[in-house]
């Protein structure tokens, strides 16, 4: 029966240095600010007033001079009085993803660098557990000696052993794939309205996303699009710096940028994943826009499906994930995930890394082609 254990509290058994506890809530906070050194050192010096974060052993100028040290920051800070020249390195933009990836993907398992394992069995690259008799054709380095002469001992008897066809097992091995990504991200202005910040939540699981890949699928590869009244692509160091814009919602010039994308990459397996919370609303007419923020509008919307279609027909799935639970739009990308024969997940912020994690480790057990 399952339960819970008490033991005795023990205070300094988790402590952490006066540098740890402020490091921690400064790498939050440079996450919330976009990349801001200066804000989210402001924003510290303001939780230090009210909540006496630091003392006379340890101030805040201390905790700024360890993080220079350190290489987590360069350059001099404001104090209130102006911006600052303080800006993160690379080392900092490493710790934001490696911090991502252990806030929302938790629970992966340590694994080995390697590709993505499929459905199928034969003549693979990684052995399995499963064995079965040996069949004309079979690779000689896959027959399980051990199996075999157990089974010619159990058959033949250990006075008269003798090896037959018949005795011979092979390992099952099973076959991996390489897989190419895009992971679009809507930056439209509705990403933090109404008083909900979604553009973080979405910034973590890109950039966990990003460092799953790089320690554990090495040979996959991942591209991340931005999409507002435009789309373009954004380098992975460049992730904690993503900000909203004033923009409407341009879904065509996102999955066109990741077909394109995707168009030039030699690998047989390619997805894409969309990350939003509202209906599409803008689309590219030559040099202007067409707009449309009332209502689904039929244009906008019919481009949306041809694309959904054009993805099908070269074998690309799109999983989209809906931060929103509005009834009109969860119908839009019912037909969205319907022309592309996709998924879609509905979900709260909070769910939203698990999903992700979820559908790309499936993904990875499945050949896309």
């Amino acid at each position: 029966m399952f339960g819970h254990k008490f033991a005795k509290y023990i205070a300094d058994r988790d402590k952490k240095s006066p540098f740890e506890k402020l490091f921690d809530l400064f790498m939050e906070l440079l996450t919330y600010t976009s990349g801001d050194v200066d804000e989210a050192i402001d924003w510290l010096r303001q939780l230090d007033e009210e909540h006496k974060l630091t003392d006379e052993n340890y101030s805040l100028d201390d905790f700024i001079e360890d993080l220079k040290k350190k290489g987590i920051i360069e350059g001099e800070p404001g104090k209130g009085k102006g911006p600052g020249k303080a800006k993160m390195t690379s080392k900092a933009e490493q710790i934001i993803r490696r911090r991502s990836l252990d806030q929302v993907f938790g629970k992966l398992k340590k694994g080995g660098r390697g590709d993505h394992k499929t459905r199928f069995g034969g003549k693979g690259d990684e052995s399995t557990a499963e064995r079965r008799d040996f069949e004309f054709g079979d690779p000689l380095e896959h027959i399980s000696m051990t199996d075999s002469i157990r089974n010619a001992q159990v058959n033949n008897g250990v006075d008269d052993f003798k090896l037959t066809e018949q005795d011979l097992e092979v390992e099952e091995y099973e076959f991996k794939t390489n897989t190419s990504t895009v992971l679009m991200i809507d930056i439209s202005h509705s990403m933090i309205l109404y008083g909900e910040d979604r553009i973080t939540p979405a910034k973590k699981v890109a950039m966990a996303l990003a460092e799953l890949i790089r320690t554990k699928y090495p040979k996959d590869s991942l591209d991340v699009i931005a999409f507002g009244n435009d789309a373009w692509p954004i380098k992975i160091k460049d992730l904690p710096y993503l900000m909203v814009g004033p923009y409407h919602t341009n879904t065509v010039a996102g999955l066109e940028l990741a077909m394109d994308i995707l168009r030039r990459k030699k690998t047989p397996n390619k997805q894409i994943f969309m990350i939003t919370d509202g209906k599409p609303s803008c689309l590219n007419e030559g040099d202007d826009y067409y707009k449309n923020s009332f209502g689904l509008d039929p244009k906008i919307v019919g481009r949306c499906l041809n694309l959904a279609q054009q993805c099908r027909k070269v074998r690309i799935p799109i999983t989209t994930f809906m931060i929103a639970q509005d009834p009109y739009l969860q119908k839009f990308v019912e037909d969205f995930t319907e022309a592309n024969h996709g998924k879609a997940f509905y979900t709260s912020l909070q769910g939203l890394g698990d999903f992700v994690f979820e559908d790309y480790e499936t993904n990875r057990r499945r050949n896309l082609r």
